[in-house]
């Protein structure tokens, strides 16, 4: 039971501790003092075992929200965060870096990863697109941690869904124009693209940290479906290059590198 919810019966108890200590103080009977404590005592005790408890269903809901994480990063945020690790210049980390790096090594991708740059604005571009394609990602992840009352990714899941709201409203507006150099001439824009794009490079590093630390052999599989997902994604970026488009040219598709 949290705090707010026994509040009663914590001002009930102080109440009980404080008329025996008026008692006290008008009979100025020793035994009085000894009642007044047992209130207090039960009260500390009390909080002490709610902290525990609490501590324990905190440690149980961050590990059911890393298996759904998890899930998740595997499924429907896969293609975002290829997309992602593909369009950086610095740091350049492929994901086949991230499964073949010790803890120490992840750790220090994390630290570079502080202020990640892009090959290019237009670069960012699929990296935007994918965001807003895994809408109905964010917004589950919004509802569950509303759900375990994990204010900081609520913070966060309501911004990255202001972020693409802009991008719907421009893409509705002006179809068939990049987002990315209307945001380039708008600060305010630019800011969001910047810590949208820049969060989940740190936000997936993180994890990666997490899962090696905590649970190696799901960092493992989930390392290797996207190592898998990199070389399906090389396979067919050279075979759409290598076609012919039937006048003797290529033709070309704009997806960003990305190491297995």
């Amino acid at each position: 039971m949290s705090v707010k919810k026994n509040l009663v019966y914590y001002i009930g108890l102080l109440l009980i501790a404080a008329v025996f200590l008026l008692i006290h103080h008008e009979t100025h009977n020793e035994f009085t003092l000894h009642l007044a404590a047992i209130p207090i005592e039960v009260l500390v005790a009390v909080f002490i075992v709610e902290r525990i408890l609490e501590d324990r269903e905190n440690r149980e809901k961050r590990t059911q929200l890393r298996l759904i994480k998890s899930y998740m990063f595997r499924s429907h945020m896969r293609e975002l965060f290829l997309a992602n690790f593909g369009a950086l210049s610095s740091p350049a980390v492929s994901m086949s870096d991230i499964r073949q790096a010790s803890l120490e090594e992840l750790r220090a991708f994390r630290h570079s990863a502080a202020k990640p740059e892009y090959r290019s604005l237009e670069a960012m571009e699929p990296v935007i697109k994918e965001y807003v394609k895994a809408a109905p990602v964010w917004t589950d992840f919004l509802e569950r941690a509303i759900h375990y009352n994990f204010e900081d990714i609520v913070e966060t899941m309501i911004y990255i869904l202001h972020f693409i709201q802009d991008v719907e409203f421009f893409q509705a507006e002006r179809p068939g124009e990049l987002f990315i150099h209307a945001a380039k001439d708008n600060p305010r824009l630019m800011s969001k693209v910047d810590t949208v794009l820049g969060d989940g490079i740190r936000k997936f590093l993180d994890y990666a940290v997490e899962l090696k630390q905590k649970d190696p052999r799901m960092f493992d599989e989930v390392m290797e479906s996207y190592g898998f997902s990199s070389r399906f994604r090389r396979k067919h970026r050279r075979a759409l290059t290598s076609r012919g488009d039937g006048g003797g040219g290529k033709i070309t598709l704009e997806i960003p590198p990305q190491g297995d």
